[in-house]
Order: C-alpha cells, then structure tokens, then sequence
C-alpha cells in the first residue's frame, strides 16, 4: 500500500530529555496502573484501554511530530501495557522469566519483520505511516519485556526493589559502553530503550510500595501524582522550546543504503552528534 512521506520524523530527536522523559513515563505506568487497579478494576480498564486506543489514533492520524501527543502516547502505552503485561502471568500463572522469553521472541519477530520490509530500524527513519505503525508496535512489545524482565529480577529472583534499581541501572548503561566499542547504533538504542522500562518501573515501586513490601511506602497514589506532574512541567518545556525536534529535512525517507549512517546518533545526543 503507497504511503506519504511526512515531512520529518514523527517521533523526537534522540537527546538525553528522550531518557528522562521516557523513564518517568515507565515509573507512572507501573504506579499509575496499581493505583488505579485499587480504586476500581473497570475503572483501570477503561483508562487503559480507552486512554491507549484514543492516544494512538490521534497519534496516527496526524502528520507531524508534536511533543504532547506523542509523549501522551507513550504515557498511554505505559499504563496499558503494565496491564497487559502482567496478564500472563496473572491468567496462566507462567512465571515472569517465561513471559520475558515470550515478549523477546514477539520483539525480535516484528523488528525482523519491519527490518526486512523497509530496510531499517533507525528511529531517524519514521517518516511514513507504515513506518510509524511498526514503530509503535515495537514500543509496546518494549514495554511488555521491560515489565517482565523486571518483574523476574525483583520477584522470581529475590532480589527486591533496591537490587533491581542497580542492576537495571548498569544494564541500561551497556548498549552505550557497546555502542562506543562499534555495536550499532540502532541495536544499542533498541536494548538501551527495553531497559528503559524495569528501571523506571524499579524506582516507582520502590518509593510506592509499602516498608513490609521493601518500599519506602510513599503509596502508588502519591507517587503517581508527582511524576504526572513532571511529566506535564517536562513536556510543556519540549512544546515551549522544540528543544527535541529532528533537525533537517527527511527527504521522504531514510533509505537502507542510508540507515547505518543516520543511525549513528541514535542512542543519545547532547547537543554533538554522536
């Protein structure tokens, strides 16, 4: 089916502001989803499910980046796929590690997928309604490993809240340390990205979780409602200053003969390209 280009990227120049905000987005889904899981089960559901499939429409519709709309995504995919992350596991009883592998195949499976069909995976390159549909897919598929990795080191492993934080924090740190030894670019963003989710979501627990729970009992509420709030104060400075707009004009797309190239700066720039 013939696409048209748009006229950049519809997603945000990869600067160290993409962590940030990206983490907080994760600890709010975690929180975010307890939280409203205690309150009222149909009530989650609907904020969910209705938040995540109204947030993506308006996302998909449009033809242009635009840091509200596309960090209300990304918030909305948080919340959503903690819910259907945990399903599994929930339904079935299958243990997170198992999840983990299921959610890593699908992940491979669709980046090989979209790889094969347009020749690239650099986020530089999603200058096409196709494009961005496998995008998203990929980003939800992250944050359904990201909560299962997460949930197998803190809960399978024993290891707590605190120990989860250090490991996923050096973990996250690897695709860089890899990506400045010669591993690319695009692969090292990729892996930095999934380890974007069980960190974030590793913080948020810890201070919303109860003492008796290993937390410092702050309550998901509260956490939930600070971070909301630094997400909003965040986005609104990114819509004030286009500080995160992709620079250039995308020439109706990255082609693969161009794809190793534009995915050098893939996984952080601050203010150099990488």
């Amino acid at each position: 089916m013939p696409t048209t280009p748009f006229a950049a990227p519809k997603v945000p120049a990869v600067l160290l502001l993409l962590w940030v905000v990206k983490l907080l987005t994760t600890g709010i889904g975690e929180t975010g989803a307890d939280f409203l899981g205690t309150l009222s089960i149909p009530l989650a559901a609907v904020v969910g499910i209705g938040g995540f499939a109204v947030a993506l429409w308006l996302q998909l519709r449009a033809d242009a980046y635009h840091p509200a709309r596309y960090w209300t995504t990304v918030l909305s995919v948080a919340l959503f796929g903690t819910m259907v992350a945990d399903g599994p596991h929930v339904a079935l009883g299958t243990p997170y590690w198992v999840d983990s592998l299921v959610y890593l195949v699908l992940l491979c499976g669709l980046l090989v997928w979209w790889r094969r069909s347009e020749g690239t995976l650099s986020v530089h390159s999603i200058v096409t309604a196709r494009r961005e549909r496998f995008y998203w897919g990929v980003v939800l598929l992250t944050f359904g490993l990201g909560t299962a990795l997460g949930d197998a080191a803190a809960i399978d492993a024993g290891l707590g809240f605190v120990w989860s934080i250090l490991l996923f924090g050096v973990l996250i740190l690897v695709p860089l340390a890899l990506w400045r030894l010669g591993l690319d670019a695009t692969i090292a963003f990729w892996a930095a990205y999934v380890m974007t989710r069980p960190l974030g979501a590793s913080v948020a627990d810890w201070l919303g979780k109860s003492r008796h729970d290993g937390g410092v009992g702050w309550g998901t509420g509260p956490v939930t409602a600070v971070g909301l709030l630094l997400f909003a104060a965040l986005v609104a400075y990114l819509v004030a200053t286009h500080a995160d707009r992709e620079t250039g004009v995308a020439a109706a797309a990255v082609v693969p003969s161009e794809a190793q190239s534009e995915a050098q700066s893939d996984v952080v720039r601050t203010g150099i390209e990488a």
